[in-house]
């Protein structure tokens, strides 16, 4: 008797323990679950029951044209306005860069950037040039760390002589200017580039295939194609409110419950008209949201252009290893040491020749096994495998 009972406490308590540890689990990540869930439902409602087509936010962010200019008006440190002139521009490429990204930005000059090489090589004129911000100091900085930032924008304009590259205005180069940065980019391009066929903007971590898009865009261009807006798209995203997060966006600051659609900032294309209707629908709108593919999405909706999404642009995740997925890629995002053994691979010849059945049954099979995932998330989607 006295050995049953034992053996029963004894199970007892195994399971009372699990149950305190299961509970444990689930209190932990409840906060961050609920905030998912709840916060996509309620996107999605007030999307198809209430704004469909986003009408009410555009209009409460509509400011005039004096007050919307305090956005944009800031003097240039940096400027080439004639990097387009007399030319026909097929593509022009922002790069989101900041100040001490140098090492970033020769990458791109010496790899997928190479404005030489693409007109050699692939035949097309495209214009890169990269988006900054201003290096600040600020009185209660240090000596040193005034005379660090200093010596960062000296720095700045000895490598823009070298490559005539850098687009600069005079507000703080920071995560929260962002939206500033694009607005940089529209502004600056219809000035200086309005003949541009296509606009992309991405990020300075970013590897674009240039091979592969400028034979996606080719392609798109001799459909004749407007409202073209091409990327990763977020749709039915709802606001971010945790105060922890990178992306918390106050309700002060964004009152609704959901965005309009819009594209990874990370790297998408829009086509000429594209950009110069968001040109125009920026004059008239609050951009304080510090969100810029966000506030990309909200000027686009306001002119009635939607975002078409393309399985081989990458969200915030990086593109699994390997020539299957190389001979598609458009984007992938996360990318620094890697860029110019990537980019040995995108213009290795060996990758474009047409593979027979038993190469593409491979080729499927490889991406299935990298690409369908349960928690395969901001790179390309399972359905990719099978394009």
């Amino acid at each position: 008797m006295f050995v049953t009972f034992r053996r029963i406490h004894k199970c007892q308590w195994v399971q009372l323990m699990t149950t305190c540890l299961v509970l444990s689990v689930v209190m932990l990540c409840w906060e961050q679950l609920d905030n998912s869930v709840v916060s996509h439902v309620k996107s999605y409602s007030y999307r198809y029951l209430v704004d469909n087509r986003f009408t009410s936010i555009t209009r409460s962010l509509t400011i005039s044209r004096e007050e919307a200019r305090s956005f944009s008006s800031f003097p240039y440190l940096l400027d080439h306005p004639h990097k387009c002139a007399h030319e026909e521009v097929f593509l022009l490429l922002f790069v989101k860069t900041s100040p001490e990204n140098v090492e970033r930005r020769k990458a791109i000059r010496s790899t997928w950037g190479n404005e030489t090489y693409i007109r050699r090589v692939l035949g097309e004129t495209v214009k890169v040039v990269f988006a900054l911000g201003a290096v600040r100091t600020r009185k209660e900085e240090p000596s040193w760390s005034k005379q660090n930032n200093l010596g960062l924008q000296e720095q700045l304009v000895r490598e823009d002589r070298l490559h005539g590259d850098l687009i600069q205005q005079d507000f703080l180069d920071s995560f929260h200017n962002l939206t500033l940065k694009l607005l940089l980019q529209f502004h600056w391009t219809h000035k200086n580039c309005a003949q541009a066929q296509f606009l992309m903007t991405a990020d300075d971590d970013i590897f674009v295939h240039m091979p592969n898009l400028l034979g996606y865009l080719r392609n798109a261009s001799r459909r004749g194609v407007t409202d073209f807006w091409v990327g990763r798209v977020h749709r039915g995203a709802p606001p971010i409110r945790t105060k922890a997060s990178k992306y918390y966006v106050p309700l002060e600051m964004y009152p609704w419950l959901t965005y309009p659609d819009y594209t990874a900032g990370a790297g998408y294309v829009i086509s000429g008209d594209v950009a110069e209707k968001v040109y125009h629908a920026s004059l008239t709108l609050n951009a304080s949201l510090y969100i810029d593919d966000v506030f990309m999405g909200i000027c686009a909706s306001a002119v009635g252009v939607s975002p078409q999404e393309h399985v081989f642009f990458s969200g915030e995740g990086k593109a699994p290893y390997h020539s299957c997925i190389y001979n598609q890629m458009l984007t992938s995002h996360g990318h620094v040491e890697d860029i110019y053994d990537l980019w040995k691979v995108a213009t290795n010849p060996q990758l474009k020749k047409t593979p027979g059945m038993v190469g593409s049954w491979y080729c499927t099979a490889v991406k299935v096994a990298l690409l369908c995932k349960p928690y395969n998330f901001n790179t390309y989607p399972c359905k990719a495998a099978f394009m």
